[in-house]
C-alpha cells in the first residue's frame, strides 16, 4: 500500500512563495505519475499539475502555469510543488496523488493514491 504524505503549508502573504512536498511509502515511487490538487472551501477538488514518471515532462492548469512548477526525486520519493507569486484564490487544502496507470489528466477520479493534504492560506 503506497501512502503520501504532504508538508509545507502554512500562511503566507499575496506575492509570497511557498514549497510543498509529498513523501511516498510502500510501492515504486519512480513508476508513478504524480500529481498536486486543491480544494478550496466550498469548491470540487482542482487540478494543479502533474508531473512523468522521470521527471521529464509536466503539465499545469492554466490558473497556475508560470507560477507553480512541480518537481521529483525519485531517489527520495519525494514530489514537490514549488508555488510563487502567491494569490488569495490560491487558499486550500493541497494535496498530492499518484497514479500507478499512466493517467496524468485533470479529473481526481483514475488516480490511486491520495495523500491527507495540507492547508495554504494566502492573505490579501
Amino acid at each position: 500500500q503506497v501512502q503520501l504524505v504532504e508538508s509545507g503549508g502554512g500562511l503566507v502573504q499575496a506575492g509570497d512563495s511557498l514549497r510543498l512536498s509529498c513523501r511516498a511509502s510502500g510501492g515504486i515511487f519512480s513508476t508513478y505519475i504524480m500529481a498536486w490538487f486543491r480544494q478550496g472551501p466550498g469548491k470540487e477538488r482542482e487540478f494543479v499539475g502533474a508531473i512523468m514518471t522521470n521527471g521529464g515532462s509536466a503539465r499545469y492548469a492554466s490558473s497556475v502555469k508560470g507560477r507553480f512548477t512541480i518537481s521529483r526525486d525519485n531517489a527520495k520519493n519525494t514530489v514537490d510543488l514549488e508555488m510563487n507569486n502567491l494569490k488569495p484564490e490560491d487558499s486550500a487544502v493541497y494535496s498530492c496523488a499518484a497514479d500507478r496507470h499512466g493517467y496524468w489528466g485533470d479529473s481526481p477520479t483514475p488516480y490511486d493514491y491520495w495523500g491527507q493534504g495540507t492547508q495554504v492560506t494566502v492573505s490579501s
